[in-house]
C-alpha cells in the first residue's frame, strides 16, 4: 500500500513531534531584516558660507603663525650660529641648528597623539586655540633668550627647549586645521577650500624669510648677529595674538558636532566601529593601521620636497654654492611666492580629476626634475638658480595642495583629528623636519652636492607607491559623515539622484536603524558621526 507522503514530508504542511512546523520555525529564528535606509533632505549638511569663511579665515592664521616662525629660523640658521655657538666653526654650527630644527620635529608627534585625542574628545575649535597659543608664546620667547656670550652653552640648549615646546603644540595644529576645513566644506569642493591652509603656510613663510632679508639690508650682518635676529622672534608675540582673537571667533565644525550628539544618544549601543574613539591613541592605531601607513608614506614624500624648497635652501644656496646670506633668501621668497597662489588652483583640480591623480603629479614630477633642479642650481647663475627652485616647486604645488583634504577623508569623523594627528606628526618627525639635517650630512659625508636629489626621488618613489593604495575621496562625504552641499537646491537635486550617483554609497552613510538605537551601517560609526 503506498505510503501517504502528505502529513510527514509536504513543506507546508508537515509538523514534527511536538506539532510544531519546522519551516516556521526555521523562519523565526532568521533575523528580521530592516529595510535600507534612504536619504532625505535633512540628513544633508547645507555648508553656513559665512561660517565656512570664518573657519576658514581661523585657521589659515594659525597655519601661517606656525610656518612663519619656519621661514624665520630656516632663514637665520646661519646668522644665529654665531651668537649660540661662537667658538665652533661653521659646518658644526649649521648642523647644531639644522639639529634645532629637526628636534622640533621629534617632539611633533607627542602633540600630535595628545591634542589629536583631545580634539576628538572635547572638540576641534578648542584644541586648535590651544595650540596657537603655545606656538605664538614659544616664538616669541626665542627672541628674549640670551646669547652663548651672557649664559654659555645654556643659550643653546635653552634654544633647543623652547622649540621643542614649539614643535610639541605645532603636532596639534596641522592636523587639526586639515580636520577642521574638511569638515566644513563641501564634499564637491573640500580639495579647494583645504588647500587655502597651504596657501596660509607658504605665504607664511615667504613672509618670514621676506622679513629676514628686509632686516638684513638695513641693519646688516654684523647688527643681525648682535641684536636683529630677534626682532622676527618678537614680532610672532602681537601677530599671536591676532591669531588667537580670530580663532576663537570660529565654531565647531558641523560634522564634528553631529557626532558628539550621536555619541551621546547612542553612548549605551556604542559599537566596535567606535572604540577608535573611546579607547585613543592605541584604539585608532589597531583599527586604522592601514590607512596611517599609508598616509604616512604620502606625508613623507611631500614633506621632504617641501622642506628641502623651503627650509633647507638658503642653508644650500649659502653652505654649498656660496651665495651670500641675503642673495640665499632673497632668490627663494619670489618661488614661494608663485608657489602659494598656484596651490588653490591645484586644489581645484583634485576637485576634478581626483585626489589621487594631482598627488601622482606631485610624485612622478619630482622623480623627473630634481636632477635637472639641482645641476641648474649648481650653475651658479641667478637666473639657473630660480629656473631650479621653480622645478623644485612644481611637485611641491602638486603635493601639498592635497594632502589637506586627501587625508582626513581616509578616517571616520570620530576618530579623524587623533588618526591626522598621529600619521602627519610621526612622518613629518622622521621624514619632513629632518630632511635639512640629513641632506646636509649627506653632503658633507660623500662631498657630493647632489646628495638632496637622490634622496627626494628615493622618498617620492616610495610615495607613488602608496598613492596607489591611498583611497580616493573626491567628492564623496566624509567617512562616518552624511554629505555636504553648498546649497538647498544641490540637497535637493542629491536625494533625488541617489540610487544613480556612483559617489553615494546608502550602506556607508551612518544612518540610524529604524528602531533608533544606532547607526544603521558603516561599521557602528553613529550617525552623523
Amino acid at each position: 500500500m503506498p505510503t501517504d507522503r502528505s502529513s510527514n514530508h509536504s513543506p507546508a504542511g508537515a509538523r514534527n513531534a511536538r506539532g510544531t512546523d519546522p519551516a516556521a520555525a526555521t523562519a523565526a529564528k532568521k533575523p528580521r531584516l530592516l529595510p535600507r535606509r534612504r536619504l532625505k533632505e535633512s540628513d544633508v549638511n547645507v555648508v553656513d558660507q559665512p561660517m565656512l569663511k570664518k573657519a576658514l579665515g581661523g585657521t589659515i592664521v594659525g597655519n601661517t603663525m606656525e610656518w612663519y616662525d619656519v621661514g624665520v629660523f630656516g632663514y637665520l640658521i646661519t646668522t644665529m650660529g654665531p651668537v649660540f655657538l661662537p667658538e665652533s666653526d661653521p659646518t658644526t654650527r649649521n648642523l647644531f641648528l639644522l639639529g634645532t630644527f629637526a628636534a622640533t620635529f621629534i617632539a611633533r608627534p607627542l602633540g600630535g597623539v595628545v591634542f589629536g585625542w583631545l580634539g576628538d574628545k572635547v572638540g576641534r575649535q578648542k584644541i586648535l586655540a590651544t595650540t596657537l597659543m603655545i606656538m605664538a608664546a614659544s616664538t616669541f620667547a626665542v627672541g628674549l633668550l640670551p646669547g652663548y656670550a651672557q649664559i654659555g652653552l645654556w643659550a643653546a640648549a635653552l634654544l633647543v627647549l623652547l622649540k621643542v615646546i614649539q614643535g610639541f603644540s605645532t603636532g596639534g595644529e596641522y592636523a587639526g586645521a586639515t580636520t577642521f576645513v574638511s569638515e566644513y566644506a563641501a564634499d564637491k569642493r573640500r580639495g579647494f577650500f583645504a588647500s587655502f591652509l597651504d596657501l596660509g603656510s607658504y605665504m607664511g613663510f615667504a613672509i618670514g624669510a621676506a622679513l629676514v632679508s628686509v632686516l638684513q639690508i638695513t641693519l646688516g650682518q654684523e647688527t643681525m648677529e648682535d641684536w636683529g635676529w630677534r626682532i622676527p622672534f618678537l614680532l610672532a608675540g602681537p601677530l599671536g595674538l591676532i591669531a588667537v582673537y580670530f580663532r576663537s571667533k570660529i565654531e565647531e565644525s558641523p560634522q564634528f558636532q553631529a557626532t558628539l550628539d550621536a555619541q551621546e544618544a547612542n553612548a549605551k549601543n556604542a559599537s566596535d566601529g567606535d572604540t577608535a574613539a573611546t579607547k585613543g591613541p592605541v584604539g585608532i592605531v589597531k583599527a586604522y593601521w592601514r590607512p596611517i601607513i599609508v598616509a604616512m608614506i604620502v606625508v613623507a614624500a611631500a614633506n621632504t620636497a617641501g622642506y628641502a624648497l623651503t627650509s633647507y635652501m638658503p642653508t644650500y644656496l649659502t653652505a654649498a654654492k656660496g651665495y651670500d646670506e641675503l642673495h640665499g633668501t632673497l632668490l627663494t621668497i619670489p618661488v614661494l611666492v608663485v608657489m602659494s597662489l598656484c596651490i588653490p588652483l591645484t586644489g581645484k583640480l583634485s576637485d576634478r580629476i581626483g585626489r589621487r591623480p594631482v598627488l601622482w603629479i606631485g610624485a612622478i614630477s619630482t622623480i623627473v626634475l630634481v636632477i635637472p633642479a639641482f645641476l641648474l642650481i649648481g650653475i651658479g647663475a641667478i637666473w639657473s638658480t630660480l629656473l631650479g627652485l621653480a622645478l623644485v616647486a612644481f611637485p611641491v604645488t602638486f603635493y601639498v595642495a592635497n594632502l589637506a583634504s586627501a587625508l582626513p577623508a581616509q578616517f571616520p569623523t570620530s576618530s579623524r583629528y587623533g588618526a591626522m594627528g598621529i600619521a602627519y606628526n610621526f612622518a613629518v618627525a622622521i621624514f619632513g623636519g629632518t630632511t635639512p639635517f640629513v641632506v646636509e650630512l649627506l653632503i658633507k659625508s660623500t662631498g657630493n652636492d647632489m646628495m638632496p636629489a637622490y634622496y627626494l626621488m628615493a622618498t617620492s618613489l616610495a610615495g607613488a607607491v602608496a598613492i596607489y593604495f591611498l583611497k580616493e575621496s573626491a567628492n564623496r562625504p566624509l567617512p562616518g559623515s552624511m554629505p555636504s552641499v553648498d546649497t538647498e537646491a544641490e540637497a535637493k537635486e542629491l536625494v533625488a539622484t541617489q540610487d544613480d550617483n556612483p559617489l553615494i554609497n546608502l550602506d556607508e552613510l551612518p544612518f540610524e536603524t529604524q528602531d533608533g538605537t544606532g547607526p544603521q551601517s558603516h561599521r557602528g560609526v553613529p550617525a552623523g558621526a
